[in-house]
């Protein structure tokens, strides 16, 4: 067996672009993909072993027993916001560190929240089938939706990304109304779901955040409202979404973000609603919230330099918590 090197091995689970590498590769020997094809967890996790920091992203889950398989491990830097996949308490007691992007990410996802709710408002989806598909022969009278004009958007969640998105509605003559679970001052979700035409979804999955928007929530929607999601998958119970557009109670449903890809909560379904994918109602990305160049590689350049802060023998800058034993590794 060869010597271990003495420069730290970082496992990074996704592509990402020359910047980050070249900035990793001044202190450290790089264990990551030169493709964009998403490595299987097990892959993930036999590699892990070796690794001394670990870039992670969406799709991974670090967890107590994967803690186990690697114990060289000293910091797990999450190129993203939301951290419900990661066990944060485990990483702390295995005195391991465990960062965020706490930022770059909201004002991409507010963008995208006010395109997709245009989209679904102005039936972009069916209008754009509609000119494919030859049968275009000039201006009818059809295809008519809503504006934000004139409108009330409600907002669920007044996080970063909930004030983001209350921001570039402001320009769009649409009266606002905010929930949010944690600011008792703020109108009630009863309230904001009973005046709203457009309903933005922006919460984290914290606990009791799961299916908030779920059958209780719908019927108490206007009759013909838009809903966007673009929090987290599970904070929207897509078969109540489902049955609701079944019933005509719900216009549409719009949304970058599934209940499927909530790793952490073992009874997920294993895929989208086939009514939801069905439906000319709705209008999805797959999880774009982020995906602007620019800001992709702001993400993981983030992510990086909070590896290189613990390897320099600072505390990482966007760590969100206190490891017990950190000298236990490494």
């Amino acid at each position: 067996m060869s010597p271990r090197s003495a420069r730290p091995c970082v496992l990074v689970t996704n592509w990402i672009d020359d910047a980050a590498r070249e900035f990793l590769a001044r202190f450290a020997e790089l264990d990551a993909p030169t493709t964009r094809e998403v490595p299987d967890p097990a892959s993930v996790r036999a590699r892990a072993a070796a690794a001394d920091a670990m870039m992670a992203f969406m799709p991974d889950t670090v967890d107590e027993a994967f803690l186990a398989a690697a114990p060289r491990l000293r910091i797990v830097a999450c190129a993203l916001k939301g951290f419900d996949n990661f066990d944060v308490a485990a990483c702390t007691r295995a005195g391991v560190w465990v960062s965020i992007v706490p930022d770059l990410l909201t004002a991409p996802t507010a963008e995208l929240a006010l395109g997709l709710a245009i989209g679904l408002a102005r039936r972009v989806r069916e209008g754009d089938g509609f000119v494919r598909s030859g049968e275009f022969r000039g201006w009818r009278p059809e295809l008519y939706g809503q504006g934000l004009d004139g409108s009330v958007a409600g907002i669920v969640g007044y996080g970063k990304v909930g004030r983001a998105i209350e921001a570039r509605l402001a320009g769009f003559g649409c009266e606002i109304a905010v929930h949010d679970p944690a600011r008792p001052d703020l109108p009630s979700l009863d309230a904001v779901l009973a005046r709203a035409d457009f309903l933005f979804v922006a919460v984290p999955l914290v606990p009791g955040a799961r299916h908030l928007i779920g059958q209780a929530a719908l019927a108490r929607m206007k009759p013909g409202a838009l809903l966007v999601n673009v929090g987290r998958g599970s904070t929207v119970a897509e078969t109540a979404v489902a049955e609701a557009l079944a019933q005509g109670r719900l216009g549409g449903y719009a949304a970058d973000v599934f209940e499927t890809e909530d790793w952490a909560l073992p009874d997920r379904p294993a895929g989208i609603d086939a009514r939801l994918r069905e439906d000319p109602r709705t209008l999805f990305t797959p999880h774009l919230g982020s995906a602007v160049t620019r800001v992709r590689a702001e993400i993981a350049l983030a992510a990086a330099r909070n590896i290189a802060d613990l390897f320099e023998g600072r505390r990482p800058r966007d760590a969100i918590n206190e490891p017990q034993s950190p000298s236990r590794r490494g």
